[in-house]
């Protein structure tokens, strides 16, 4: 029997403590609030964590994903990505008035590498592929590699949900410091390469398109993030391992606890995965209630769960673009049945069995 428990559990939060508070008060008696040197060493320390040349800090995931579509891509390039992500991701591909190209899944949630390259030898203009490391899982880097050298495109990674990978072959990684994710900053994000043209373009753009000299060489943006936010983001990186670990050990519980039963964690417990998302499966036509219906019951006990995601092909704004029609079996049979649970790492092992046991009295 687990404890009851009162406060309402998340599918996600953040994990801010004393010295999280220190740091940021620091921050506020100093002389810079902005574009000051704590921007530049949480760059640092990012770009080193990733084993990354360059960082360029912005203010948030969604403007990574920005400046690095419009670091790689030109008017008109096709890009093959995933139906399953934020928005975000493919919505870059069209601020920078290129075409996406959605691609099934695999079983694991993230875009099927292999269906890419078939279309990468049937279509030689495709210029790109954004791909997404979907709930933590790395992707496979050597056929990431092999692609982009056997066909020529560019990489980018969107790695919102795997803060810790190490940038290896990819043109450009993306990351995301959102209350959710592994460490926040606010709102905040980062782009890491190894190409120092992209480097410099994406730091020009990030800053209204004006170069070292304040001479404005293209229309930029603001996209700067403020000393405040890399102040928080510098205590928060120290703890990112620990914040790892956490999470890793709550996905192991659960993928225990689910073993052999009808909810089905989206792939085996493994350390090649940084769990920001802890997602399941459940054939809920086999059930006598619906996933809406579980979602209720289980927001009466104070447990949150969410869906994750719902296929960006076919929300409204892209069908008005004639997409949706795509063959993607597996993204459309996932899609119904998925649910992510709470994982992160302020969770206790008394909110957790909880979440099971209250899981468990509904769905089994």
């Amino acid at each position: 029997m687990s404890k009851k428990i009162s406060n309402f559990i998340p599918y996600g939060k953040q994990t801010i403590d004393d010295d999280d508070i220190s740091y940021f008060i620091e921050t506020l008696k100093s002389d810079f609030l902005t574009t000051g040197i704590k921007v530049s060493e949480f760059e640092q320390k990012i770009y080193e964590i990733l084993n990354a040349k360059y960082c360029v800090s912005v203010s948030n995931g969604t403007a990574a994903l920005h400046l690095s579509a419009l670091a790689l891509l030109n008017e008109g390039d096709k890009v093959l990505t995933t139906p399953n992500s934020f928005i975000a991701t493919s919505n870059s591909i069209l601020y920078a008035k290129a075409i996406p190209i959605f691609i099934d899944i695999c079983e694991d949630g993230s875009i099927d590498l292999t269906l890419c390259e078939e279309v990468l030898k049937k279509d030689k203009s495709i210029k790109a592929i954004f791909a997404v490391s979907f709930s933590g899982k790395i992707l496979d880097q050597e056929k990431l590699r092999y692609l982009k050298d056997t066909y020529n495109i560019k990489i980018l990674e969107d790695n919102a949900h795997t803060l810790g990978v190490k940038l290896t072959h990819s043109d450009i990684s993306t990351f995301s410091f959102h209350p959710v994710k592994h460490i926040a900053t606010g709102e905040g994000g980062a782009i890491v390469t190894n190409d120092k043209l992209l480097y410099e373009k994406i730091k020009m753009l990030r800053n209204h398109g004006q170069d070292d000299k304040h001479q404005m060489l293209e229309l930029g943006f603001n996209y700067r993030l403020s000393d405040i936010s890399c102040t928080l983001g510098l205590s928060q990186i120290k703890k990112l391992d620990n914040f790892t670990q956490k999470r890793q050990n709550i996905a192991k519980k659960y993928d225990e606890v689910f073993l052999n039963t009808i909810i089905k964690p989206l792939y085996p417990y493994t350390t090649n995965s940084f769990y920001h998302l802890y997602v399941v499966t459940v054939d809920f036509s086999q059930l006598d209630i619906s996933r809406d219906e579980l979602f209720s019951q289980m927001r009466a006990k104070n447990i949150g769960l969410q869906v994750h995601y719902k296929p960006i092909n076919k929300q409204p704004y892209y069908k008005s673009l004639n997409y949706g029609n795509e063959s993607t079996p597996i993204m459309d049979a996932y899609y119904k049945q998925c649910f992510s649970l709470p994982c992160f790492p302020l969770l206790t092992s008394d909110e957790q069995e909880y979440v099971i046991t209250t899981l468990k009295d509904i769905l089994l």
